[in-house]
């Protein structure tokens, strides 16, 4: 038997719902061989991407992943995820890529994600994103490829202008 928890802690061990600057991630194996336990705890301080793309995932984007905020790296293209992009992601302080393409995805991006100052990548294309794109901070140096696919969006790069 293998089983595989993972819990947001912090340094006394007790489980958070939120992000803070002391806390840290561990990670917990629990295996049985032979009728014997054993659990070996790991503390993972750097978690720094995470890649769920190709993956069929559906549903919305949990808004619990903006708690990752170390995170450096997040794509989950090409999955069939629904829904807004949550505003939380904004607090994601530390991203320099995110891929959310190639989903189904819709509604506005939030202004939010203008926080996200380190963001040197961004793809948001190739879903069903409208109104105008947030023009400022990094957003202004995004080019027409990050947004493209978007039929309802419209705002620099996009040659479309709105309304």
């Amino acid at each position: 038997m293998f089983k595989s928890m993972r819990e947001k802690n912090n340094n006394t061990g007790q489980i958070l719902g939120h992000s803070a600057s002391n806390q840290y991630y561990q990670d917990t194996v629990a295996i049985t061989v032979k009728g014997k336990y054993i659990s070996i705890d790991r503390i993972l301080t750097a978690l720094t991407a995470m890649d769920f793309s190709n993956n069929k995932l559906n549903g919305t984007i949990p808004d619990l992943v903006g708690n990752l905020v170390s995170l450096h790296i997040l794509n989950m293209s090409r999955n069939a995820f629904t829904g807004n992009i949550p505003p939380q992601l904004g607090r994601m302080s530390q991203l320099e890529s995110l891929d959310l393409s190639w989903n189904y995805l819709s509604g506005e991006i939030p202004q939010e994600l203008t926080d996200l100052t380190f963001l040197e990548i961004l793809d948001l294309s190739n879903n069903n994103l409208e109104v105008m794109i947030p023009q400022s901070r990094q957003f202004g140096t995004f080019e027409n490829s990050s947004f493209e696919g978007n039929i309802g969006l419209c705002g620099a790069p996009l040659s479309r202008k709105c309304g």
